[in-house]
């Protein structure tokens, strides 16, 4: 018996639509995200923006995700940058295609102290072939400036 599951690019802009604009729906939809990828959830971080194509997450300064320099630990901001590249990729996902990271790249540019914020904004490929897709994650802390950019490339295609 077929069931109709929606696909995850569907459920992430269905989830989204339905609760960024409520109170606390934004935080709710974070949980939600931790929850579908906890390994993700590790770092707490916080769905600001979300769009086919763009994501914008938070992710506060705090002792479980520091290192021993008194900085943001370097995997934690390279799970920063992966998630917010999977939320703008799978946001833009159509129903009839997948997508996986194969790839991750990230330069530390300087110590992440603070509160962080990354952005992940793309223009969506076609997703009716095959094909290997880069993106760029870039994380700033509050000042501005950026404290690492990350390549995340990704195999795209069409469902079999």
């Amino acid at each position: 018996m077929a069931t109709n599951v929606p696909s995850p690019g569907e459920r992430i802009r269905g989830a989204w639509r339905r609760l960024a604009p409520l109170p606390g729906g934004k935080a709710l939809f974070s949980h939600l995200i931790g929850w579908m990828a906890p390994y993700s959830n590790t770092i707490h971080a916080r769905v600001l923006e979300l769009e086919p194509g763009f994501a914008k997450l938070a992710m506060r300064d705090r002792r479980g995700v520091r290192n021993h320099l008194d900085s943001v630990h370097a995997v934690a901001l390279a799970n920063l940058a992966e998630l917010s590249s999977g939320l703008a990729m799978l946001a833009g996902l159509p129903a009839t295609a997948r997508g996986i990271p194969i790839g991750l790249a990230v330069t530390y540019v300087k110590k992440a102290r603070g509160p962080l914020t990354a952005e992940c904004r793309c223009t969506l490929p076609d997703f009716s072939r095959d094909l290997e897709f880069e993106v760029t994650a870039r994380i700033a802390d509050a000042g501005g400036d950026v404290v690492a950019t990350a390549s995340v490339r990704w195999k795209l295609g069409p469902i079999p």
